[in-house]
Protein backbone atom coordinates (compact mmCIF):
# COMPACT_ATOMS: atom_id res chain seq x y z
CA UNK A 1 0.00 0.00 0.00
CA UNK A 2 1.13 3.62 -0.77
CA UNK A 3 0.34 6.97 -1.80
CA UNK A 4 1.76 9.95 -3.78
CA UNK A 5 1.86 11.97 -0.88
CA UNK A 6 4.16 9.85 1.08
CA UNK A 7 6.48 8.39 -1.32
CA UNK A 8 9.58 9.72 -2.66
CA UNK A 9 9.64 13.38 -4.38
CA UNK A 10 11.58 13.41 -8.15
CA UNK A 11 12.52 16.38 -9.38
CA UNK A 12 10.64 18.03 -12.85
CA UNK A 13 13.54 17.15 -15.24
CA UNK A 14 14.63 19.48 -18.12
CA UNK A 15 13.12 16.82 -20.62
CA UNK A 16 10.59 15.04 -20.38
CA UNK A 17 6.82 14.22 -21.97
CA UNK A 18 3.71 15.52 -20.27
CA UNK A 19 0.18 13.95 -19.99
CA UNK A 20 -2.95 15.32 -19.49
CA UNK A 21 -6.41 13.96 -19.25
CA UNK A 22 -9.41 13.86 -20.01
CA UNK A 23 -8.32 15.36 -23.96
CA UNK A 24 -9.91 18.91 -23.93
CA UNK A 25 -10.28 20.01 -28.22
CA UNK A 26 -9.97 23.80 -26.84
CA UNK A 27 -6.35 23.00 -25.49
CA UNK A 28 -5.29 20.96 -28.12
CA UNK A 29 -6.01 23.78 -31.15
CA UNK A 30 -4.05 26.11 -28.70
CA UNK A 31 -0.99 23.96 -28.63
CA UNK A 32 -1.28 23.14 -32.15
CA UNK A 33 -1.58 26.56 -33.03
CA UNK A 34 1.41 27.02 -30.80
CA UNK A 35 3.68 24.69 -32.43
CA UNK A 36 3.92 22.77 -29.35
CA UNK A 37 3.71 19.41 -30.66
CA UNK A 38 0.84 17.57 -28.87
CA UNK A 39 -1.05 14.83 -30.05
CA UNK A 40 -3.73 12.79 -28.61
CA UNK A 41 -2.29 8.94 -28.05
CA UNK A 42 -5.14 6.84 -26.05
CA UNK A 43 -7.59 9.28 -23.59
CA UNK A 44 -4.56 11.61 -23.24
CA UNK A 45 -2.85 15.09 -24.47
CA UNK A 46 0.67 14.13 -24.84
CA UNK A 47 2.89 17.29 -25.06
CA UNK A 48 6.73 17.50 -25.35
CA UNK A 49 8.94 19.56 -23.73
CA UNK A 50 12.53 20.72 -24.13
CA UNK A 51 13.12 22.76 -20.98
CA UNK A 52 11.09 23.34 -17.76
CA UNK A 53 9.97 26.69 -19.07
CA UNK A 54 7.67 25.18 -21.53
CA UNK A 55 5.78 23.63 -19.21
CA UNK A 56 4.95 26.91 -17.32
CA UNK A 57 3.68 27.73 -20.97
CA UNK A 58 2.01 24.75 -21.18
CA UNK A 59 -0.32 25.61 -17.47
CA UNK A 60 -0.80 29.32 -18.41
CA UNK A 61 -2.56 27.15 -21.56
CA UNK A 62 -4.66 25.48 -18.94
CA UNK A 63 -5.43 28.39 -17.44
CA UNK A 64 -7.26 29.79 -20.26
CA UNK A 65 -10.09 26.84 -20.24
CA UNK A 66 -13.22 27.05 -18.68
CA UNK A 67 -13.07 26.42 -14.47
CA UNK A 68 -15.64 23.37 -15.22
CA UNK A 69 -13.18 22.01 -17.54
CA UNK A 70 -10.25 22.18 -15.49
CA UNK A 71 -11.76 21.09 -12.26
CA UNK A 72 -11.66 17.57 -13.11
CA UNK A 73 -8.35 17.63 -15.25
CA UNK A 74 -5.21 15.98 -14.36
CA UNK A 75 -1.68 15.81 -15.30
CA UNK A 76 1.32 13.49 -15.24
CA UNK A 77 5.26 14.53 -15.74
CA UNK A 78 7.50 11.84 -16.91
CA UNK A 79 11.41 13.07 -17.50
CA UNK A 80 14.03 11.59 -19.47
CA UNK A 81 17.18 12.40 -17.50
CA UNK A 82 18.44 10.60 -13.81
CA UNK A 83 14.78 10.34 -12.38
CA UNK A 84 12.94 9.20 -15.51
CA UNK A 85 9.85 7.48 -14.45
CA UNK A 86 6.28 7.67 -14.83
CA UNK A 87 4.65 10.23 -12.67
CA UNK A 88 1.88 9.98 -10.68
CA UNK A 89 -1.44 11.30 -12.08
CA UNK A 90 -2.41 14.74 -9.64
CA UNK A 91 -5.11 17.19 -10.42
CA UNK A 92 -3.57 20.10 -12.46
CA UNK A 93 -3.97 22.66 -9.69
CA UNK A 94 -1.74 20.89 -7.34
CA UNK A 95 0.83 20.94 -10.76
CA UNK A 96 0.55 24.61 -10.76
CA UNK A 97 1.52 24.99 -7.40
CA UNK A 98 4.68 22.33 -7.50
CA UNK A 99 6.14 24.64 -10.53
CA UNK A 100 5.36 27.58 -9.42
CA UNK A 101 7.36 26.63 -6.19
CA UNK A 102 9.97 24.67 -7.30
CA UNK A 103 12.43 26.14 -4.81
CA UNK A 104 10.51 25.34 -2.19
CA UNK A 105 9.66 22.18 -3.41
CA UNK A 106 13.09 21.14 -3.47
CA UNK A 107 13.64 21.93 0.14
CA UNK A 108 11.19 19.65 1.29
CA UNK A 109 12.51 17.03 -1.54
CA UNK A 110 15.58 16.92 -0.40
CA UNK A 111 15.12 17.60 3.49
CA UNK A 112 16.92 20.42 3.77
CA UNK A 113 15.62 21.50 7.53
CA UNK A 114 16.49 20.60 10.71
CA UNK A 115 15.22 20.23 14.14
CA UNK A 116 15.18 22.29 17.19
CA UNK A 117 14.49 22.15 20.54
CA UNK A 118 12.09 23.98 22.79
CA UNK A 119 12.86 23.30 26.77
CA UNK A 120 9.44 22.20 28.47
CA UNK A 121 9.74 22.52 32.33
CA UNK A 122 7.80 21.74 35.62
CA UNK A 123 6.69 23.83 38.39
CA UNK A 124 10.26 23.97 39.99
CA UNK A 125 11.21 24.80 36.42
CA UNK A 126 13.48 21.56 36.04
CA UNK A 127 13.61 20.79 32.54
CA UNK A 128 11.46 17.72 31.79
CA UNK A 129 11.27 17.43 27.94
CA UNK A 130 11.41 19.47 24.66
CA UNK A 131 9.21 20.27 21.60
CA UNK A 132 11.05 19.69 18.52
CA UNK A 133 10.11 22.36 15.72
CA UNK A 134 10.85 22.45 11.96
CA UNK A 135 13.69 24.84 11.39
CA UNK A 136 16.15 25.62 8.26
CA UNK A 137 18.98 23.50 8.24
CA UNK A 138 22.31 25.85 9.08
CA UNK A 139 23.82 27.73 5.98
CA UNK A 140 20.65 26.59 4.03
CA UNK A 141 17.72 29.24 2.35
CA UNK A 142 15.85 30.63 5.17
CA UNK A 143 11.69 29.53 5.44
CA UNK A 144 9.38 30.21 7.52
CA UNK A 145 7.35 26.35 8.64
CA UNK A 146 4.03 27.38 8.11
CA UNK A 147 4.96 28.49 4.48
CA UNK A 148 6.58 25.38 4.50
CA UNK A 149 3.65 23.52 5.17
CA UNK A 150 1.26 25.76 3.21
CA UNK A 151 3.20 24.82 -0.39
CA UNK A 152 3.31 21.12 0.91
CA UNK A 153 -0.63 21.31 1.07
CA UNK A 154 -1.43 22.95 -2.20
CA UNK A 155 1.15 20.42 -3.95
CA UNK A 156 -0.14 17.41 -2.41
CA UNK A 157 3.05 17.06 -0.44
CA UNK A 158 1.74 17.56 3.62
CA UNK A 159 1.81 14.13 3.46
CA UNK A 160 5.68 13.45 3.02
CA UNK A 161 6.79 16.83 4.56
CA UNK A 162 5.02 15.73 7.98
CA UNK A 163 6.34 12.84 7.80
CA UNK A 164 10.18 13.32 6.67
CA UNK A 165 9.74 15.84 9.78
CA UNK A 166 9.01 13.82 12.40
CA UNK A 167 11.48 11.54 11.87
CA UNK A 168 14.22 14.13 11.41
CA UNK A 169 13.06 14.87 15.26
CA UNK A 170 13.14 11.34 16.38
CA UNK A 171 16.61 11.00 15.17
CA UNK A 172 17.76 14.33 16.36
CA UNK A 173 16.09 13.44 20.01
CA UNK A 174 18.38 10.15 19.58
CA UNK A 175 21.62 12.30 19.13
CA UNK A 176 20.88 14.75 22.14
CA UNK A 177 18.34 14.19 24.20
CA UNK A 178 18.83 11.62 27.41
CA UNK A 179 16.59 8.94 28.12
CA UNK A 180 14.00 9.67 30.27
CA UNK A 181 13.45 13.35 28.54
CA UNK A 182 10.05 13.49 27.05
CA UNK A 183 9.76 14.27 23.55
CA UNK A 184 7.01 16.40 21.76
CA UNK A 185 6.93 16.23 17.97
CA UNK A 186 4.01 17.56 16.04
CA UNK A 187 1.46 15.79 13.51
CA UNK A 188 -1.17 16.63 11.40
CA UNK A 189 -4.34 13.99 11.55
CA UNK A 190 -4.71 14.75 7.98
CA UNK A 191 -1.65 12.92 6.69
CA UNK A 192 -2.53 9.48 8.31
CA UNK A 193 -4.71 7.70 5.86
CA UNK A 194 -4.21 4.56 7.67
CA UNK A 195 -2.94 4.39 10.86
CA UNK A 196 -1.84 1.01 10.55
CA UNK A 197 0.06 1.73 7.64
CA UNK A 198 1.52 5.75 7.74
CA UNK A 199 2.76 5.30 11.22
CA UNK A 200 4.57 2.43 10.69
CA UNK A 201 8.45 4.17 9.22
CA UNK A 202 7.78 6.45 12.89
CA UNK A 203 7.04 3.46 15.11
CA UNK A 204 10.12 1.50 13.26
CA UNK A 205 13.06 4.34 13.19
CA UNK A 206 11.97 4.66 17.38
CA UNK A 207 12.68 1.37 17.28
CA UNK A 208 15.94 1.20 15.28
CA UNK A 209 16.92 3.66 17.57
CA UNK A 210 16.12 1.96 20.77
CA UNK A 211 14.72 4.45 21.90
CA UNK A 212 11.55 4.36 24.79
CA UNK A 213 8.45 4.97 23.55
CA UNK A 214 7.35 6.31 26.25
CA UNK A 215 9.54 9.22 26.04
CA UNK A 216 7.75 10.44 23.05
CA UNK A 217 4.15 13.01 22.90
CA UNK A 218 3.15 13.29 19.52
CA UNK A 219 0.38 15.90 19.13
CA UNK A 220 -2.27 17.78 17.14
CA UNK A 221 -0.86 21.21 15.43
CA UNK A 222 -3.27 24.32 15.66
CA UNK A 223 -3.67 24.22 12.09
CA UNK A 224 -6.25 21.28 11.74
CA UNK A 225 -9.73 21.80 11.91
CA UNK A 226 -10.38 18.20 12.87
CA UNK A 227 -13.64 16.58 10.88
CA UNK A 228 -13.81 13.10 11.66
CA UNK A 229 -13.36 12.56 15.60
CA UNK A 230 -13.48 8.84 15.24
CA UNK A 231 -9.87 8.29 12.48
CA UNK A 232 -8.38 10.80 15.24
CA UNK A 233 -9.19 8.61 18.12
CA UNK A 234 -8.18 5.55 16.74
CA UNK A 235 -4.71 7.24 15.58
CA UNK A 236 -4.57 7.88 19.19
CA UNK A 237 -5.36 4.89 20.34
CA UNK A 238 -2.47 3.29 18.00
CA UNK A 239 0.20 5.49 19.86
CA UNK A 240 -0.50 4.87 23.13
CA UNK A 241 -0.90 0.87 22.34
CA UNK A 242 3.33 1.08 20.88
CA UNK A 243 3.58 2.98 24.59
CA UNK A 244 3.70 6.43 23.12
CA UNK A 245 1.55 9.59 24.75
CA UNK A 246 -0.24 12.00 22.76
CA UNK A 247 -1.56 15.83 23.35
CA UNK A 248 -3.86 18.32 21.80
CA UNK A 249 -1.91 21.94 21.00
CA UNK A 250 -3.38 25.24 21.26
CA UNK A 251 -6.61 24.41 23.60
CA UNK A 252 -8.36 27.81 23.55
CA UNK A 253 -7.55 28.96 20.40
CA UNK A 254 -9.04 28.32 16.76
CA UNK A 255 -10.06 24.72 16.10
CA UNK A 256 -8.61 23.35 19.49
CA UNK A 257 -11.55 24.19 21.56
CA UNK A 258 -12.33 22.70 25.35
CA UNK A 259 -14.95 20.74 24.02
CA UNK A 260 -12.90 19.18 21.11
CA UNK A 261 -10.16 18.33 24.31
CA UNK A 262 -12.59 16.73 26.43
CA UNK A 263 -14.08 14.48 23.65
CA UNK A 264 -10.46 13.56 22.62
CA UNK A 265 -9.16 12.94 26.39
CA UNK A 266 -5.55 13.96 25.57
CA UNK A 267 -2.82 12.49 27.68
CA UNK A 268 -1.17 16.43 27.72
CA UNK A 269 -3.41 19.19 27.06
CA UNK A 270 -1.25 22.85 25.64
CA UNK A 271 -2.92 26.09 26.60
CA UNK A 272 -2.80 28.64 24.08
CA UNK A 273 0.02 31.45 24.14
CA UNK A 274 -2.69 34.07 23.49
CA UNK A 275 -4.39 32.99 26.60
CA UNK A 276 -1.33 32.72 28.71
CA UNK A 277 0.06 36.15 27.64
CA UNK A 278 -0.46 38.69 30.51
CA UNK A 279 -2.98 36.43 32.09
CA UNK A 280 -1.75 37.23 35.86
CA UNK A 281 -3.58 40.71 34.75
CA UNK A 282 -6.71 39.39 32.98
CA UNK A 283 -9.89 38.37 34.61
CA UNK A 284 -11.23 36.74 31.29
CA UNK A 285 -8.09 34.97 30.36
CA UNK A 286 -7.89 33.81 33.93
CA UNK A 287 -11.62 32.31 33.67
CA UNK A 288 -10.79 30.60 30.73
CA UNK A 289 -7.51 29.19 31.66
CA UNK A 290 -9.42 27.63 35.21
CA UNK A 291 -11.92 25.98 32.83
CA UNK A 292 -9.60 24.81 30.76
CA UNK A 293 -7.25 22.99 33.60
CA UNK A 294 -10.58 21.78 35.35
CA UNK A 295 -11.50 20.06 32.52
CA UNK A 296 -8.37 18.60 31.48
CA UNK A 297 -8.44 17.32 35.03
CA UNK A 298 -11.80 15.18 34.76
CA UNK A 299 -10.15 12.89 32.37
CA UNK A 300 -6.20 12.75 34.23
CA UNK A 301 -4.85 15.10 31.43
CA UNK A 302 -1.61 16.96 32.64
CA UNK A 303 -1.55 20.78 31.41
CA UNK A 304 1.07 22.68 30.23
CA UNK A 305 1.53 26.41 29.12
CA UNK A 306 2.55 27.68 26.23
CA UNK A 307 4.52 31.12 25.12
CA UNK A 308 5.45 31.82 28.76
CA UNK A 309 7.29 34.91 28.84
CA UNK A 310 6.64 36.38 32.11
CA UNK A 311 7.07 34.74 35.44
CA UNK A 312 4.25 36.27 36.61
CA UNK A 313 2.41 34.36 33.54
CA UNK A 314 4.27 31.21 35.44
CA UNK A 315 3.41 32.09 38.65
CA UNK A 316 -0.86 32.32 37.88
CA UNK A 317 -0.36 29.30 35.86
CA UNK A 318 1.47 27.52 38.99
CA UNK A 319 -1.26 28.87 41.05
CA UNK A 320 -3.94 27.38 38.51
CA UNK A 321 -2.19 23.90 38.79
CA UNK A 322 -0.72 24.09 36.01
CA UNK A 323 2.44 21.79 36.45
CA UNK A 324 4.46 22.02 32.86
CA UNK A 325 5.28 25.54 30.46
CA UNK A 326 7.18 26.11 28.03
CA UNK A 327 8.19 29.58 26.15
CA UNK A 328 11.13 31.94 26.19
CA UNK A 329 11.29 32.43 30.08
CA UNK A 330 12.78 28.80 29.82
CA UNK A 331 14.64 28.85 26.80
CA UNK A 332 14.29 29.43 23.02
CA UNK A 333 13.91 26.99 20.40
CA UNK A 334 17.54 25.71 20.11
CA UNK A 335 19.73 23.11 17.82
CA UNK A 336 21.29 21.37 21.08
CA UNK A 337 19.80 21.30 24.40
CA UNK A 338 21.69 22.80 26.97
CA UNK A 339 25.45 21.38 27.52
CA UNK A 340 24.61 19.40 30.79
CA UNK A 341 21.84 17.05 29.20
CA UNK A 342 24.04 16.37 26.07
CA UNK A 343 24.58 13.17 25.81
Amino acid sequence: MSCSGCTLIQPIENQGIVRIKPVNTTLMNSLLEQGMGAEVIADCTVVPYRKKEEILNLLHFLRILPKKDRTYMKISITGLGEYAMYSPWIPVIQMEAKVENQSVIDIIRLEKFASHMQPIVDTNEQIMGFEFLLRPEQGDHSFQPYQLFEVARETGLHSFLDRAAQITAIKTSALWVPNGFKRFINFLPSTIYDPKYCLIETFETIDRLNLDPKDFVFEVVETENIEHIPQLLRIFDLYREKGISVALDDVGAGYSTVELMSDLKPDYVKIDRSLIDHCDQDPIKQREITRITEAAFQFKGQVLAEGIERYEDFQFCKNAGINLAQGYLFGKPSERPPLDMVI
